[in-house]
């Protein structure tokens, strides 16, 4: 008997993060049925770079603009309906918050504290993605 392989659908997002009195400071956004707390994530556009198309999602779901980094995080699968995702995660260090953006109506967003930001994440491999970003930008704010 043959295993059926389904086809795992690719998706990038961002942690946004800024660095306020020298602590990082991460950006999350309620799920469109404001439910739970994530990060900006979506299905990569055609002829845009996973970066690229996370950037065009950090804007939609959140309205924060920033130079998106070009290094991967890591990555994370979920299940969502019956399909599968696997998600490239993207560092953007938050340089413009609006409050008018396509999806204001349908989300909530907060900035937190890192640590905090992680209890709220459900996903362990997005929280282990996340601890390292902590310990990385610690570091740079220390020296």
């Amino acid at each position: 008997m043959s295993r059926k392989v389904s086809k795992i659908f690719k998706q990038s997002g961002v942690i946004p993060y800024r660095i306020r009195n020298g602590r990082v400071e991460i950006l999350l956004i309620s799920t469109s049925d404001r439910q739970r707390w994530g990060m900006p994530k979506g299905g990569i556009v055609n002829g845009m770079t996973p970066p690229a198309s996370a950037a065009k999602e950090a804007w939609e779901e959140a309205g924060v603009i920033g130079q998106v980094e070009s290094n991967k995080l890591g990555t994370y699968k979920y299940r969502k309906r019956g399909k599968v995702y696997r998600v490239k995660m993207y560092l953007l260090p938050v340089e413009i918050v609006s409050s008018n953006y396509p999806e204001a109506k349908k989300r909530y967003r907060r900035w937190l504290d890192a640590k905090q930001a992680m209890k709220l994440m459900k996903k362990a491999a997005l929280k282990r993605i996340l601890k390292g970003i902590i310990q990385t930008k610690k570091r740079a704010c220390a020296s």
